[in-house]
């Protein structure tokens, strides 16, 4: 059989699997392993499933991933979610739509120390939603908010979605994490535009709130400093050279216990629970990347990449149409793909299409990853819309999907800023010191 029909009946057989639930991870392994059997036989493929776990497992830089995320569950434990939203209310909270920029504020700070999505989403849900609710914010905006908020988790550093990418292709993760800062701060502040716009077409969807003293403001953004300190010792570490990016997780997650330990949060089996939630979300990290590092090396036998690439080349069109082309493509697949899943069966096909065109594979990374945000919200897989609604069960679904439109559309503002101004990314890993 040729390698490149095979090639394609292994992909429709892994998107088939994917269709049945079958986790992302063990369904590129399963395929991967009989696509190598089946094109340079057994042996061939028991040696890769054999040795690729254990080369990822024994990847040292992949000590970030559970570092990052405890340190992330830890500050979901220890009240700095609600530091966060309180500092951030005291600021806008009289604004229209306080409370909804509010908990876009809070999410991308809380972003900054969970690297995950879900996370964010569900930490600042159960915070915002009842104060949102209380104020009789339209349920439209009040989930639509926080499921786009939450996903400024994959964007803003640490992010697992920048470390994955990374690895498969072997880019620095210091200067990913470094070039997702602009971007996020740039898209919370297209969604805190997109509720101003919104309440000031209609009032009713979020009013205003009262507005809080100077002092009260001090009060609560002097709670929220801790955080805001981690927050600039890691990034800050990382950007001028005094952290690699292994050494600023170890110092980051030390810094979150420290503090989660000041509060006494760490008791009740609130400790347990961090770590083993750390785990389990790193051991799907984990299982997707050793899938991945499966799959791959079969689709280079299908030379379907190759072959791919030429077709698009073939077609003459200059580099900013091959790039909307694939843009779309990302778009189509957020609909119905988990974004890991988009990440890890796509990326060994576009990024040597992406270095052929000259374009920087850092700056691809960051608007990668700002479209996987769109699939996270999108019908009818959005993931981060079923977690709003498992906070908000009394929000119809089609509700939540109408209120997540506006901040939809910003992310695709967001996406064609980036094409046009790369520098929104690339100014802070071209400056950082080495």
């Amino acid at each position: 059989m040729n390698p490149t029909f095979a090639g394609i009946i292994g992909l429709i057989a892994l998107f088939v699997l994917l269709g049945l639930r079958m986790p992302v991870g063990i369904a590129m392994m399963l395929i991967g392993t009989l696509g190598i059997a089946f094109l340079n036989g057994w042996p061939a493929a028991l040696g890769t499933l054999g040795s690729e776990p254990f080369v990822i497992a024994s990847n040292f830089e992949l000590l970030i991933i559970p570092l990052f995320i405890f340190m992330g569950n830890l500050a979901g434990i220890s009240g700095m979610s609600r530091d966060l939203y309180a500092a951030a209310y005291a600021w806008i909270g009289h604004w229209r739509g306080g409370l909804a920029s509010a908990t876009i504020a809070a999410c991308a700070g809380f972003a900054a120390l969970s690297g995950s999505s879900v996370a964010s989403a569900v930490t600042m849900g159960r915070v915002s939603l009842p104060e949102m609710k209380r104020f009789n914010y339209s349920s439209r905006l009040a989930t639509g908010c926080i499921a786009a908020g939450g996903t400024l988790g994959i964007l803003i550093p640490p992010s697992t979605g920048f470390i994955i990418y990374a690895i498969l292709t072997e880019e620095s993760i210091g200067r990913l994490f470094l070039a997702g800062v602009f971007p996020g701060l740039l898209l919370a502040s297209l969604f805190i535009v997109a509720i101003a716009i919104m309440t000031r077409i209609n009032v009713n969807l979020g009013p205003a709130g009262p507005r809080h003293s100077w002092t009260e403001r001090g009060r609560a953004t002097g709670r929220a400093l801790a955080m805001i300190l981690i927050v600039v010792i890691t990034i800050g570490g990382i950007y001028g050279g005094i952290f690699t990016t292994g050494e600023a997780a170890g110092v980051g997650a030390f810094l979150a216990f420290c503090l989660t330990a000041f509060r006494r949060q760490l008791g009740g089996g609130q400790l347990n629970n961090a770590l083993l939630q750390t785990v389990r979300t790193s051991a799907f990290a984990f299982l997707i990347l050793i899938g991945a590092h499966v799959f791959n090396p079969f689709l280079a036998l299908t030379q379907i990449p190759t072959q791919l690439a030429e077709l698009l080349t073939a077609t003459n069109l200059p580099p900013i149409g091959i790039l909307c082309i694939i843009m779309l493509t990302f778009i189509i697949l957020g609909t119905f793909l988990e974004g890991f899943a988009i990440l890890v069966l796509t990326l060994p096909i576009v990024h040597p299409l992406i270095l052929q065109l000259g374009y920087d594979p850092i700056w691809f990374g960051v608007l990668m990853v700002v479209v996987l945000e769109m699939g996270l919200i999108s019908p009818p897989v959005g993931v981060n819309v079923f977690v709003v609604k498992a906070i908000a069960d009394d929000v119809p679904m089609k509700e939540i999907f109408i209120g997540i439109l506006p901040f939809w559309s910003a992310m695709f503002v967001c996406m064609v800023l980036l094409i046009m101004f790369p520098q929104i990314a690339l100014f802070l890993p071209n400056t950082m010191i080495q």
